[in-house]
């Protein structure tokens, strides 16, 4: 039995976050195939593992019980205490991480995926309502790329936490309809992600959710 289980699929920009971590650390880890497109994170079973109904959910198997934990940012922090890696040195650089991850998960991530899914999975591009969550996570690329100028990484002068949260969406450019020549500060950091030791894409990590 693995270490680590994640309930995931590579659909999943919030399950890539998360198993690119695993991955990166080189932690023993499996992920747990789910058929999301046929509605399994909403039978009784998923939810009484996760009741918010969302993936991913990660199973850390211990000396002292099964620690079972949902939510990207969170399982994030869980880790990179866990590990020693891709955390914070100074008070400074801790809030600073926060504050990333969270407009992460209320900006870019919540634009970005929900746009994905109405536009690329479900056709509607050029539906009002899809049409202006795509102007949202626009915005919030713009203020990524804009913060991006002039420096490496996100939240500190190394890959952290942070950074593996923001770019969980970003390596479907197609998908995502970002034009990466309008985002060239996104475009070169993303390059860096991908040359960490250990990258990998998410269809490389993880089943599809089809």
């Amino acid at each position: 039995m693995p270490e680590y289980m994640l309930h995931s699929f590579s659909e999943s920009g919030n399950s890539y976050k998360v198993a690119l971590m695993l991955q990166l650390c080189g932690a023993d880890w499996e992920p747990q195939g789910m058929a999301f497109f046929a509605g399994a994170t909403r039978s009784d079973e998923y939810r009484a593992l996760n009741l918010m109904g969302e993936a991913p959910v990660m199973v850390h198997h211990r000396d002292d019980g099964d620690f079972t934990l949902s939510q990207s940012g969170a399982i994030l922090t869980y880790l990179s205490r866990r590990f020693g890696r891709f955390g914070y040195e100074t008070e400074a650089e801790e809030y600073e991480i926060l504050r990333w991850i969270l407009f992460d998960n209320h900006k870019l991530t919540s634009y970005t995926a929900t746009a994905r899914f109405m536009r690329h999975f479900r056709g509607k591009k050029g539906d009002p309502a899809a049409e202006f969550i795509y102007s949202r996570a626009k915005d919030a690329w713009k203020i990524l790329d804009q913060h991006l100028a002039g420096r490496e990484w996100v939240a500190a002068p190394r890959p952290t936490i942070a950074d593996l949260s923001l770019c969980g969406y970003l390596f479907w450019p197609e998908q995502i309809d970002m034009d990466r020549a309008d985002y060239p500060a996104i475009a070169t950091w993303l390059e860096r992600i991908a040359a960490l030791p250990g990258w990998a894409a998410p269809e490389a990590l993880m089943p599809s959710g089809m």
